[in-house]
């Protein structure tokens, strides 16, 4: 029997739900479970008013989490293996994972410990995960295995199903495009994580250095999305550093800045990924060996083989 600690934070469910389906495996077997759902002290509202969700863009982005409420993890637990679930938020990890991983707790908590990280989002999820490989190794944590669940939609019509989906809660069908979310299909097929991993507790392959989950297709990469991304992340840096520099949080001398970097996100939306995406389509041929090597290394360390789904994928 092992002891794994999950922490999750999920504003809609969706991520519960599939962290729930991993982890029930791991119960069934017998492994001891305790889930911790962080709890911002001032918690964030769902679905988000549209001034706030974009005032905290700056925040996401330089990683300055508001303070979480007290975790109810015993003070003396000893674990064997650490989960994180997360969400994105503006190609960075959300401001509870960020507090939970930068807190002296958080860090206490997975300091010599194997991690898995989970992630649930819109499509692009890189950025925040190259961050959450800092935060985890500025720990002492070991990063093991990464599991990525994305939106079933095509990645232009979920700029339109996911800030609709945030700003009013509603995910269904909407002008002929498909649901917002991820595909409830491939939530129910999480569970094969859950069994695998149990298996490998069995073996004691946590102890062993090398990712737990291959061959069960953790992570399916667009390169081309990645390379879009990164610039977008390149852009966020810059404009989260000249908002905060008008002012804290909440502050309205701040909401003038805030509403030109709207504008240039609908901007970007609307033309530029669009285009970028058009110019890597018509030179993939030049650009497939780049692109192969690219797609190669981000989907390190679990990977997009399928040779263990027959075993696990029930």
């Amino acid at each position: 029997m092992k002891n794994v600690l999950v922490i999750n934070y999920s504003q809609t469910g969706q991520l519960a739900e599939i962290t729930a389906r991993v982890i029930a495996p791991l119960r069934a077997a017998g492994h001891q479970v305790h889930l911790e759902t962080l709890v911002p002290e001032t918690p964030f509202p769902w679905p988000w008013p549209v001034v706030q969700f974009f005032d905290t863009f700056p925040e996401c982005v330089q990683l300055d989490a508001p303070p979480l409420r007290p975790l109810h993890v015993p003070a003396d637990g000893q674990f064997d293996l650490v989960i994180l679930t997360y969400q994105v938020w503006y190609l960075a990890p959300a401001l509870p994972m960020t507090a939970f991983l930068k807190s002296l707790r958080g860090r206490q908590l997975i300091k010599d410990k194997p991690v898995i990280t989970l992630v649930a989002c819109r499509n692009m999820w890189l950025s925040a995960q190259e961050t959450m490989k800092s935060l985890i190794a500025e720990a002492g944590g070991q990063l093991r295995d990464h599991l990525a669940f994305s939106d079933q939609g095509h990645a232009l019509a979920t700029f339109v199903t996911t800030p609709r989906w945030v700003l009013t809660g509603r995910r269904d069908r909407f002008l002929g495009l498909p649901p917002a979310g991820v595909a409830q299909e491939e939530i129910r097929h999480a569970s094969r994580f859950g069994r695998a991993l149990a298996d490998a507790l069995d073996r004691d392959d946590e102890r062993s250095g090398a990712a737990m989950l291959t061959g069960l297709r953790a992570v399916t990469v667009n390169p081309r999305l990645a390379l879009s991304e990164r610039a977008g992340h390149r852009a966020f840096r810059v404009w989260s550093k000249l908002i905060r520099a008008f002012g804290r949080t909440g502050q309205w001398r701040r909401r003038p800045i805030l509403l030109i970097f709207v504008l240039y996100l609908v901007t970007l939306i609307l033309t530029v990924v669009p285009l970028s995406l058009l110019v890597q389509w018509l030179f993939s041929p030049l650009l497939k060996l780049r692109l192969d090597r690219l797609r190669a290394e981000l989907e390190l360390p679990s990977g997009s083989q399928e040779f263990n789904l027959k075993k696990y994928d029930l």
